[in-house]
Formats: C-alpha cells, sequence, structure tokens
C-alpha cells in the first residue's frame, strides 16, 4: 500500500521565518506558501532527496495544527505516505477496523489527494496519505 515517504510535517509559528531557517543553514529551497483555508494552514515544501519537508502554519487558532502547537509547542506534527489509490487505501483500512479521521479524500497542499488516519490508530504518530494520480508526478 505505501509507495515511499511522500513528506515529514512540522508545525511552526510562522512559515516564512522557518523556510529562511532551512535556506540559510541547510540551502533548502521552499515553494512559495499557500493557504488551505478548510484545514486553516499555510503551507510549503522543499525537497530532500525523493522525500520533502512541509511547513504548515495555522491561520488561526481554532485548526489542528493551531491546537496542536498551543498544546505541544513547535515541532513534528505527522508523517505523509504516498499510497497509489487512497480511496482503496482508505476502505482497506476501514475494513480492517483502523480509526480514520477523513473516510473519504479531500485536496490538500498543492493540489494532492490526501487523508488522514487517527493518531491512537498509529502508535501516537498522526499519519497521511497522499495520492498524486493526475498531477503528472
Amino acid at each position: 500500500m505505501l509507495k515511499k515517504i511522500y513528506h515529514l510535517g512540522y508545525a511552526v509559528e510562522n512559515v516564512e521565518k522557518a523556510s529562511e531557517f532551512y535556506r540559510v543553514h541547510f540551502g533548502a529551497e521552499t515553494v512559495e506558501p499557500e493557504t488551505v483555508e478548510d484545514q486553516g494552514i499555510k503551507a510549503t515544501m522543499f525537497h530532500v532527496g525523493e522525500s520533502m519537508i512541509e511547513l504548515v502554519e495555522p491561520t488561526r487558532p481554532d485548526s489542528p495544527v493551531g491546537k496542536f502547537i498551543a498544546k505541544r509547542g513547535e515541532g513534528f506534527h505527522h508523517v505523509a505516505f504516498e499510497v497509489e489509490d487512497i480511496e482503496r487505501s482508505l476502505a482497506e483500512l476501514k475494513e480492517s477496523g483502523v480509526e480514520l479521521i477523513d473516510e473519504t479524500p479531500r485536496i490538500g497542499a498543492g493540489g494532492a489527494r490526501m487523508a488522514f488516519v487517527h493518531p491512537k490508530e498509529a502508535f501516537g504518530v498522526l499519519t497521511e496519505l497522499v495520492e498524486l494520480r493526475g498531477k503528472g508526478e
């Protein structure tokens, strides 16, 4: 089911400041930040080999990332795995009794189709599934 680690998500208070840190100290080139209104985030990414790092800033305190930062502070937020067929992956997980945050995919940053698995099911790690089919990747 899992093709590769697509990205690791870091919750940050300021995407521009975090982007600057990775640019100056690691030579990372981030993409232009994108706001995803329904998730209440502003996000940007940069490549590390075949995977990426996603920096996510809350756009409102009641968003999931806003609540995460209020409770735990900045830091590692989620792991995203690329899957071939997100609907099939979600159906298989649901059929096997795994609690999902999203039972159907939604559109995330960069236009990718994505869905989250509840962290209590993945040993405390918020897990995102991402399908890139139709994006030319």
